[in-house]
């Protein structure tokens, strides 16, 4: 017989019921459940708690019929209200079971909720992050599950943008490169464009996806995505332009940093701006008169800075400053000029990182003295090596000497891998297997890089990347270690934590020192020196190129930063002027620009356009020196020369001809040359290079004696002896913390 209980009993009845819920006897409380629904079948509750129970006990079956039977008779209005009473069991009993750490139940009740109401976007953002932690989040699900499709539509009621943050962070974590993560960041938009830490998110995931992950396009896609947030936001452009250009799409490049230049509002915005048109237009090569009229405004704007520097804005446009002079080298051999004003605006960048850390890390502290009671050959020194560069990068490529050589019983090596690699590198995996300590580092907190080196306890701190970093740059500034030099990746920052610049006689003269604020070290032979290099099989040969076998042969092999028009001008002069010779012209840059750059100059210089020849990139650096054996001589840039090519070019022995001038970076290959004992070639005017070119393309002799000199000075040339260079490199260090703790 039917039992009609009131509400008070029906609802102590039902509490009961869900007391044994609580306690996982499912069969009491199914039980009283079921008493519950013939005692007042108008009770909804009943049903969805019931069928939830069935759930939990593994009858999904009699979940499903129960949920239905509890709905059968209701009319449109009445379902819809139902079916958010169920939902929200479903949910709450979710929640309470995830904190148990329940998982499985967790994902059982959230996939039926899902059938239940599709578009509960909360619910799918939940379960996209149980089985992220699950690890069998299969990116396709995104889609099948509808997620991105619910948050394309009209926007989600309720949606919890916390949570969505939450998710985007997750599944950037778990498949950053997958092409629905993409898809999803982008369906997040118009939930949170008000959000600033969601496109500081895909700022963050599109530089680590960029420099760590090497997926420029991805990277590209993203910033996309944050200029539908804000097209006027300078930030966005920059790091469109830097992405762009990684991805070798130069003339859209251009477009970007142009138009970041357009919307920059101060005046150290103008300088980052101005200074991301230069590069792109640099890189891409060929646009050398508007990169003349850049390089020009930047020079203004700079000036401007140092007459009246603005109050202190942030850290980032601090140590960006210190890039704004990075590519007077590329176009003039002035150093008295522009290392003066490189030096002014580090000092400037210097005094603001010092705000920022006054500001922002007051706990933080330089390296201290304590160990300057103890005498140098009384420890092991702790060196500590910061860069980006430990992987396939000249620097990767020039440093493993020193590293492979180093004397483990006096020295102590830290690797700090800056916009670490977590993808299988083989130059990275070397250098970390030569570290007797590796941090790896993907972000860029720079403060936090400075506390690790603190902590550390490192004596010398060897930068290796200088401008070609901006974080690399903050944390030197902050004066981690007590002696702090910089080496081989960049001329010197002129930072004035820095203590030292490693250099030789050649690369720089006594009388550099006026323009340095870095104590200059010069070693007693080259500031750099190798074992070798890995050479491959060739790919081509001439008759590929449709050059005769009796033809002369000259190769030029750089980046767009490095082409000068008058240099090219002189390289063309040669080809004029030797019959039966071609120019080969390779390197990364637009292609298309530099084909009219070169052509152009030609027609200029009265050169058939016949005689030119634009070469593809090749797979490897191994088969890049295996076709230098196509060139009789290779003609080096001016007044930037080559430096990782330069030695390449000497190892498989061709000559050279380079042209000297006063700047760092215009006497890589005089200090090289001279290490190996080649002086022929050597040109310290225009005219000499010309005429050095002229000779060795019409003297076959000469260039064999030449390259016979350069087979024999593998043997005995400084420059091919990384054991007797490391000591060098030692013996400076060691003298170097001798004069500290003297100091």
């Amino acid at each position: 017989m039917k039992v009609n209980l009131s509400p008070a009993e029906s609802e102590n009845l039902e509490q009961l019921a869900y007391e044994y819920l609580l306690k996982q006897e499912y069969d009491q409380a199914i039980s009283l459940y079921e008493q519950a629904i013939k005692n007042s079948p108008q009770q909804k509750s009943s049903y969805w708690y019931l069928g939830l129970l069935f759930l939990l006990a593994g009858k999904e079956e009699e979940a499903n019929t129960t949920w239905l039977c509890g709905m059968i008779d209701g009319e449109d209005e009445e379902i819809e209200r139902w079916t958010a009473e169920l939902v929200q069991v479903l949910d709450s009993e979710a929640v309470r079971l995830s904190a148990l750490g329940e998982d499985s139940l967790v994902w059982l009740l959230r996939e039926h909720l899902r059938q239940v109401m599709p578009t509960h976007i909360n619910n799918l953002l939940l379960l996209v992050q149980l089985a992220i932690k699950q690890e069998n989040l299969a990116a396709e699900d995104l889609t099948n599950w509808g997620v991105i499709s619910v948050l394309q539509d009209a926007v989600p009621v309720g949606v919890d943008k916390n949570l969505l943050m939450q998710t985007l962070q997750q599944i950037f974590d778990f498949a950053p490169l997958h092409p629905l993560t993409l898809e999803f960041a982008g369906a997040c938009v118009e939930h949170l464009k008000e959000n600033n830490d969601f496109s500081l998110l895909l700022m963050l995931m599109a530089g680590k996806i960029h420099y760590s992950m090497s997926r420029p396009d991805l990277a590209i896609s993203l910033v996309n995505i944050c200029l539908k947030i804000d097209e006027n936001y300078g930030e966005f452009w920059a790091h469109l332009c830097s992405y762009l250009i990684g991805n070798q799409n130069y003339i859209e490049a251009i477009k970007a940093a142009k138009r970041c230049y357009d919307v920059s509002e101060n005046l150290i915005d103008k300088i980052y701006g101005n200074h991301q048109l230069i590069r792109a237009l640099m890189s891409a090569g060929g646009y050398w008169d508007e990169a003349c009229l850049a390089l020009q405004e930047q020079e203004s704007l700079l000036l401007s800075l140092i007459e009246n520097p603005p109050p202190f804005l942030n850290n980032l446009t601090a140590s960006r400053l210190l890039s704004a002079c990075f590519f007077f080298p590329y176009f003039f051999d002035a150093p008295q000029q522009y290392r003066v004003l490189q030096n002014q605006v580090a000092r400037l960048c210097q005094s603001y990182l010092e705000d920022y850390v006054g500001e922002v890390a007051k706990e933080y502290q330089p390296a201290s003295r304590k160990n300057k009671s103890l005498k140098a050959s009384a420890k092991v020194l702790k060196l500590g090596y910061i860069s980006h560069c430990f992987n396939s990068h000249s620097v990767g490529w020039l440093a493993r000497s020193l590293f492979k050589e180093h004397d483990r019983k006096r020295f102590e090596l830290y690797g700090y891998f800056l916009t670490y690699k977590p993808k299988k590198e083989p130059v990275q995996e070397w250098y970390e297997k030569q570290m007797d300590h590796v941090r790896k580092i993907e972000g860029n907190n720079s403060l936090e890089i400075a506390q690790q080196i603190v902590e550390d306890e490192i004596d010398i701190l060897i930068d290796l990347d200088s401008l070609t970093l901006d974080t690399t740059c903050e944390v030197m500034s902050f004066k981690p270690a007590p002696v702090q030099v910089s080496w081989l990746g960049w001329d010197a920052s002129g930072l004035p934590t820095i203590d030292y610049y490693i250099a030789d006689c050649y690369v720089l003269p006594d009388s550099a020192q006026e323009y340095y604020t870095e104590k200059i070290w010069r070693l007693p032979d080259s500031y750099i020196a190798v074992d070798g290099f890995e050479v491959g099989l060739p790919t081509l040969r001439r008759e590929d190129l449709e050059i005769p076998t009796d033809a002369v042969v000259y190769f030029t092999g750089q980046s767009g930063y490095k082409r000068h028009r008058e240099t090219a001008k002189l390289q063309l002069k040669i080809i004029k002027a030797v019959p039966n010779s071609y120019l080969l012209i390779k390197g990364l840059a637009e292609a298309e620009s530099i084909r009219n750059f070169f052509t152009q100059l030609a027609e200029e210089e009265g050169v058939s356009a016949d005689r030119l020849r634009f070469l593809p990139l090749v797979p490897s650096e191994e088969i890049h020196r295996a076709n230098l054996a196509l060139a009789d001589v290779v003609l080096d840039t001016f007044p930037y020369n080559g430096a990782t090519t330069t030695l390449e070019t000497l190892w498989v022995g061709v000559p050279l001809v380079t042209r000297v001038g006063q700047q760092f970076a215009a006497r890589n290959s005089y200090t090289m040359m001279m290490n190996v004992g080649v002086t022929e070639g050597i040109a310290w005017t225009d005219e000499e290079y010309v005429e050095w070119g002229i000779r060795l393309g019409k003297d076959r002799e000469l260039r064999k004696e030449i390259c016979w000199k350069l087979w024999q000075s593998r043997k005995t040339s400084p420059l091919w002896n990384g054991k007797k260079f490391t000591c060098e490199m030692e013996r400076a260090y060691e003298e170097m913390w001798q004069r500290y703790l003297e100091g």
